[in-house]
């Protein structure tokens, strides 16, 4: 009798996130994972021909970017430091990048800066 292999929930999630982009639900993925998947991911998306660029998080995390080689090239001109050091502008674009709703995108932006008051 063979045993079934049983496969990560963290590694579930990325095989789906790999399907959403070949299926061209989305433009770009951002998922941040345990470093013990990462040569598996890598070697994955390097076989299914798809761009990727790794962002070390701490010693146990990457933020692993993929999707269309222009949105992964924006991507690595302007993703110099964590996520959370990241200009609200710089939030914003990326946010947008990875398919955000636009509506958010603009409320959590404005929640960043200074308070500006819009008639309606």
């Amino acid at each position: 009798m063979t045993k079934a292999k049983v496969i990560p929930g963290e590694l579930r999630i990325f095989l789906n996130h790999i399907y959403e982009f070949k299926k061209g639900i989305r433009n770009m993925v951002l998922y941040t994972m345990n470093k013990e998947f990462q040569e598996f991911a890598v070697k994955r998306l390097m076989n299914q021909g798809i761009t990727y660029w790794i962002q070390e998080v701490g010693p146990h995390k990457i933020n692993l970017y993929f999707g269309h080689p222009e949105c992964i090239e924006v991507i690595c001109h302007f993703i110099k430091r964590p996520l959370n050091c990241l200009t609200p502008e710089e939030d914003f674009i990326l946010g947008a990048m990875l398919g955000y709703d636009i509506r958010q995108q603009c409320k959590r932006y404005c929640n960043k800066k200074d308070n500006i008051n819009i008639a309606v």
